[in-house]
């Protein structure tokens, strides 16, 4: 089991979706500050306790990253304390970072610290077959439709994946055609029964 250290705006983007268990299907034990679940998470209300009855786990901070998160605090002053916080998790216990906050992701990067997001989730869950197809393609359809609202992705990203998933389906279909075709020129009809020519 691997640990990834959460930001909140991940969540909100599945909570927006109806699709909060996705992540939760990944072989990943998601952790973050108990201060952030309690304080943050507040919108909707009942967000937490979902996010906790699905399998994240709310972590006291060490001395050493609240000392990290306080130095990060001059270092980059675009991060809210929770967002510093969560870094500073990553940071010291080696571990992966999930967020979508471009300011926060640029930090990540400066620290040398590995980072996750929404659409890095959703492409394992495609990858490990744990999502069908009609489920990846329906999600980000979903995440689109709320996009630039309480949800923020790169919508170039999203348009980008649906556009390959609409090139698969096409070659497919083209695919099966073909086969199709194939199978119907290269029979020879005898006696009510037929033979492939070869």
């Amino acid at each position: 089991m691997e640990y990834v250290s959460s930001d909140t705006n991940v969540w909100i983007d599945f909570s927006a979706i109806g699709k909060l268990d996705l992540p939760f299907r990944l072989s990943y034990t998601y952790l973050m500050s108990r201060d952030a679940v309690e304080d943050e998470l507040l919108s909707p209300p009942e967000l937490g306790k979902k996010l906790m009855s699905n399998g994240l786990v709310p972590v006291e901070i060490t001395i050493d990253e609240f000392l990290l998160a306080e130095k990060y605090g001059t270092m980059y002053r675009k991060l809210s304390i929770y967002d510093r916080i969560a870094l500073a998790i990553a940071k010291c216990r080696n571990i992966t970072l999930l967020t979508g906050d471009g300011a926060l992701r640029k930090a990540a990067k400066q620290e040398g610290v590995p980072i996750t997001g929404s659409l890095g989730l959703l492409d394992q869950l495609w990858g490990q077959k744990l999502i069908t197809l009609e489920e990846y393609k329906t999600t980000l359809l979903s995440l689109l439709d709320v996009n630039n609202g309480v949800v923020r992705l790169p919508e170039m990203e999203l348009e980008s994946r649906l556009s390959k998933l609409l090139d698969a389906e096409t070659d497919i279909s083209k695919s099966s055609a073909h086969i199709t075709v194939v199978k119907l020129t290269g029979t020879n009809w005898q006696d009510g029964s037929y033979q492939v020519n070869h």
